[in-house]
């Protein structure tokens, strides 16, 4: 297995490549910025692009995934309750004093239960609305990996003052939803550095 995590942008958001080297596959969640670094990536590894995943459609996360889509032909998935945070693209851009990216509707609803990712590497998709009513996070169990998106960060959570957010949902759908999966699961946040199960749920504060 083939996984890279790197930030892009300017608020640093992790972007991911998870690949096979086996069939030269490979899906990317949360390509936020930093196209041109993206498909460099892909091609050292000799991997096609096969699937676009965007946790949530914030700016910094969904920012890329038009262009990497024109470029590789890969389809782009989204999850449905967070189409009307894409028609806020312009505003979302203002909050940074930056220029609004490409944005359109995607090509697929990243709903709960969806299997994702790649034949020898298949994920699912745990839909965690808190941060965003959209916001999705991404369990591999075989490799006991979670792509948290916004939702959970190593010893914090996602903020919920930004349209579509809930305190109460993220903290529901952490409990729920998170802290179910075993506690080795690693944890790669859509910020910040990487953790995993156990060690927030003793020692996050906000948990």
């Amino acid at each position: 297995m083939i996984l890279e995590t790197f930030p892009v942008g300017l608020l640093r958001c992790n972007c991911t490549i998870l690949g096979d080297e086996t069939t030269g596959e490979a899906i990317i969640i949360d390509p936020g910025d930093d196209v041109p670094g993206i498909l460099a990536r892909l091609a050292k590894h000799r991997l096609t692009l096969t699937q676009i995943i965007v946790t949530h459609a914030h700016i910094d996360h969904v920012g890329g995934a038009v262009v990497l889509k024109r470029v590789t032909g890969a389809p782009v998935l989204l999850n449905q309750y967070d189409l009307p945070l894409l028609s806020m693209m312009d505003m979302q851009a203002g909050w940074l004093g930056t220029k609004a990216p490409e944005v359109a509707a995607p090509d697929g609803s990243a709903e709960d239960g969806l299997k994702i990712g790649l034949m020898n590497y298949a994920g699912e998709v745990l839909h965690t609305p808190g941060h965003t009513q959209g916001s999705i996070c991404l369990y591999f169990a075989p490799q006991q990996l979670l792509l948290a998106g916004d939702t959970l960060f190593a010893g914090s959570i996602g903020r919920t003052d930004l349209p579509g957010g809930n305190s109460r949902k993220i903290i529901e759908s952490i409990h729920d939803r998170l802290l179910t999966l075993p506690d080795a699961t690693t944890v790669i946040p859509g910020h910040g550095e990487l953790t995993n199960i156990g060690r927030e749920r003793h020692s996050n504060p906000f948990l």
